[in-house]
């Protein structure tokens, strides 16, 4: 992989930290609420099936999932769910938004090794743009980066639009994140580049058969092996 890149891209959740274990967990705790209608598996299934038909309405993050979490306890319980339980589901949802940021490992480390090197950094997420936002102003990270992008979604058409702003061509962007379908095979065929770094969580949304091995994108273990690259 070459190193000279006029734009190097991180994505945010799961990739600079922690997100998915936060959905995993309140997942869990809102099945648990409904185990009197339902049980754990018919729940996630439903609650699955739930966020995706709402993707186009609602986007990605916390508030439309805390809505579909609403949705399928209705769905569940054939309308009958306990205003209670509606309670508690409004609170698990809050108690995720106010999350503490939890920094993934060797994170300031790379981002300090890059911002000598000069390269020019810049986020590059998907999701609600005030819960981003605020993720990030608590990760204390955001001197580190020239430019945000919250997108409502990550496909060849988004990244291109992002390509077209920063008036760069896609040979000279690199992007770097967690999930393939999302961050690296959309920018890989653009004829961009990308490093994926999985997280030990990916939401079944997320999950993508990988394309052969090419130059324009390599996967490593941990953020701390892009050293070796760069």
């Amino acid at each position: 992989m070459k190193s000279n890149f006029k734009v190097i891209a991180f994505d945010a959740d799961d990739t600079l930290w922690v997100n998915e274990t936060f959905f995993r967990e309140t997942e869990a705790e809102f099945c648990d609420l409904l185990s009197n209608f339902s049980t754990s598996e018919e729940c996630m299934k439903v609650l699955f099936a739930t966020e995706i038909k709402n993707l186009k309405e609602y986007g990605y993050g916390t508030k439309g999932f805390i809505l579909s979490m609403l949705e399928t306890a209705l769905k569940v319980t054939n309308n009958k769910v306990p205003q209670t339980i509606l309670e508690k589901i409004i609170e698990l949802g809050k108690t995720q938004i106010n999350q503490p940021v939890e920094l993934l490992d060797g994170v300031v480390n790379i981002l300090e090794y890059l911002k000598e090197k000069d390269y020019k950094l810049i986020v590059a997420t998907k999701g609600d743009l005030l819960d981003q936002e605020r993720k990030l102003k608590k990760s204390k990270l955001e001197n580190y980066f020239h430019h945000v992008e919250v997108m409502s979604n990550k496909n060849a058409a988004d990244y291109q639009k992002l390509l077209s702003h920063l008036e760069i061509a896609p040979k000279d962007f690199l992007m770097i994140g967690n999930s393939y379908k999302s961050d690296i095979e959309p920018v890989f065929d653009l004829g961009g580049f990308g490093i994926h770094i999985p997280f030990h969580t990916t939401w079944i949304h997320e999950e993508a058969e990988e394309k052969d091995e090419h130059p324009n994108w390599i996967k490593l273990e941990s953020i701390a092996e892009i050293k070796s690259i760069l």
